[in-house]
């Protein structure tokens, strides 16, 4: 196996791992000799997927984990440093969607939703991750922010306003982190036909093929990216040879970040 994509005896952790961006990190990261533990929310489909991945002899467990639950995300260190011995790699990547409305049509239950997972969700698990690595001398984490982290974005402003966060912790972890040999990064990607996407009120409502048509509008290359590109660039970040990079927020964007 090429050395940039050889994760053998890397031990990683995944929020959000049953679906979208986090099942495809799984499964890629497995395919690479990466050790797992995968959180979701989704309990069964959490579990399905880490017994696929053990049928094809890697070493994975999974837990049911609500990142807005700070209980939750020590749980996940506690088990990598359990089985495994360690963490080498944190992939925050558990978030929840907005639907597209009007500014002043944002309310409180929206916006505290995306906080407390968005934002909540990787400012606690990056409590615990970063304990961990510290004590080892060493980790990376990449939290999972968006476009919309990086500029404006009509009709999902509290979505907008929690991936700015990740963004703003990203960079402050890298800063401080950095003389201990922790890196932090976050991968920004436009709008990409995951379930939390294509399953959205909007997409219902209007069809996945006409959202993903005036979406695509929005990008250089105008059209979506296939899930399998972003979560192939994500693994291109993680690379354990990837060693200089830290404090980067890297739109994965189809060319959007160049409009």
């Amino acid at each position: 196996m090429d050395a940039l994509l050889d994760f053998s005896g890397q031990r990683v952790i995944i929020t959000g791992a049953a679906s979208g961006f986090g099942k495809l990190l799984a499964e890629g990261l497995a395919q690479r000799g990466a050790s797992l533990v995968l959180g979701d929310i989704n309990q069964q489909a959490v579990d399905t997927l880490a017994a696929e991945l053990r049928a094809g002899g890697a070493k994975v467990f999974s837990q049911l984990s609500n990142v807005s639950v700070e209980e939750d995300c020590r749980r996940l260190v506690d088990t990598a440093v359990s089985e495994f011995g360690g963490l080498d790699i944190a992939i925050n990547n558990a978030g929840v969607a907005q639907d597209f409305v009007a500014f002043e049509e944002i309310d409180s239950v929206e916006w505290n939703r995306q906080w407390a997972v968005n934002v909540g969700g990787v400012q606690q698990g990056m409590r615990y991750q970063i304990t961990q690595m510290k004590r080892q001398g060493s980790g990376h984490i990449l939290n999972i922010a968006s476009m919309a982290g990086l500029g404006g974005a009509p009709g999902i402003a509290a979505y907008a306003a929690a991936k700015h966060a990740v963004v703003g912790l990203t960079r402050s972890a890298a800063m401080e982190l950095g003389p201990l040999n922790i890196r932090v990064n976050a991968a920004c990607p436009y709008f990409t036909l995951t379930p939390m996407v294509a399953e959205s009120p909007s997409a219902k409502v209007n069809g996945v093929e006409a959202m993903a048509a005036t979406l695509s509008r929005g990008c250089a290359l105008k059209r979506l990216g296939q899930p399998q590109e972003v979560a192939n660039a994500m693994i291109l970040l993680l690379s354990p040879q990837n060693t200089y990079m830290t404090g980067q927020c890297v739109a994965i964007s189809g060319g959007a970040s160049s409009l």
